[in-house]
């Protein structure tokens, strides 16, 4: 979800790993996925978004995995109420040859992450940047040009409404699609 001039927020999809506009095609793209908090408004490949096209990546949960365990056991990591919620995120609309068949340029976005959280520090030292809903209007806001107001935005998030369930290791394959994937143990 992202800004839309003179409408408020519009809905739309997004390749997951951000292509930057100059770059020459979308393999870079594969390395793009995530943005660091703390480099987020100096890299290149990001920069630009994190000035003017930044957007909310809607989510009931996401999956985190156990360190150092012997089978690789995944977390789904979500609202106890189980009602969706916003991880702050970064779009691009690139116009390289990969065009659709009208020739709309294609749109991608990334996750921006932070530090770990206490509930998420036993699984990671990382963690998606989850906002606010009283933040969502400032994070999108294409004018808001104050970088320290947006850096105070992208911090760990310190509720205590989320839970991490052990789920079916069904997921730890990418091939694996569907219900199956949330399945806790």
């Amino acid at each position: 979800m992202r800004a839309a001039e003179g409408t408020g927020r519009q809905l739309a999809l997004a390749r997951w790993g951000l292509i930057p506009s100059w770059a020459k095609d979308t393999k870079i793209g594969n390395q793009t996925i995530n943005a660091r908090r703390e480099t987020v408004a100096e890299k290149p490949a990001f920069r630009s978004a994190f000035k003017k096209r930044r957007c909310l990546v809607v989510a009931d949960g996401f999956y985190e995995w156990e360190k150092g365990a012997k089978v690789k056991q995944p977390y789904f990591i979500h609202r106890a109420d189980d009602r969706p919620f916003a991880f702050a995120g970064l779009w691009e609309s690139w116009h390289g040859p990969e065009k659709d068949s009208e020739g709309t340029p294609l749109e991608s976005c990334t996750i921006v992450t932070t530090t770990a959280n206490d509930l998420m520090r036993p699984l990671h030292d990382r963690m998606p940047v989850i906002l606010h809903p009283t933040d969502y209007d400032a994070w999108i806001d294409p004018g808001l040009a104050d970088r320290e107001r947006l850096e105070s935005l992208i911090v760990p998030y310190e509720g205590d409404e989320f839970v991490t369930t052990p789920d079916s290791t069904f997921v730890n394959n990418v091939r694996n699609q569907g219900p199956d994937c949330v399945v806790p143990l």
